[in-house]
């Protein structure tokens, strides 16, 4: 296992047990043999409000951390997804995205991976680069909207 895995799994299974957690960066990257920035990667790139976290940092004293795990209605969830996405979307936002609806109960596991390879970019290698996001954003929109009628 590589050690932004080690960092991420560590992480959510201190979220398992309280919705909001305190760490001083430096001790936890001591505790996993790594350095303080292979910390700050992960919360960049895995702890985003996309997949429904909220990453606060305070500097000095070892760098102490914040993560609070998002919790919303569905509504306000789906509300929030759109405000998000706005015109356009990448594909490993969409990805992030469905994860948090599927963790959430907003959206099943089957109609996620549906709306996944609908917004794939192996499904519209076809549309133009620089229209790709944007048909993205609309493809996405319509199938969540879709998927919430049942």
């Amino acid at each position: 296992m590589n050690i932004s895995n080690a960092i991420t799994e560590m992480i959510i299974e201190m979220l398992e047990e309280k919705s909001e957690i305190e760490f001083q960066r430096n001790l936890l990257a001591q505790s996993l043999g790594c350095v303080p920035s292979q910390i700050n990667y992960v919360l960049s790139s895995r702890f985003t409000p996309e997949s429904g976290f909220l990453v606060e940092s305070r500097r000095g004293g070892g760098g102490c951390i914040k993560i609070t795990r998002l919790s919303y209605n569905k509504d306000s969830m789906l509300s929030d997804v759109f405000s998000s996405v706005g015109d356009r979307i990448d594909e490993a936002t969409a990805k992030n995205h469905l994860v948090n609806l599927v963790y959430h109960g907003v959206v099943d596991k089957h109609d996620a991976a549906m709306i996944l390879c609908a917004v794939s970019d192996n499904v519209l290698k076809t549309v133009p680069t620089e229209y790709r996001n944007k048909a993205r954003a609309a493809i996405f929109k319509g199938l969540l909207i879709e998927s919430n009628r049942r």
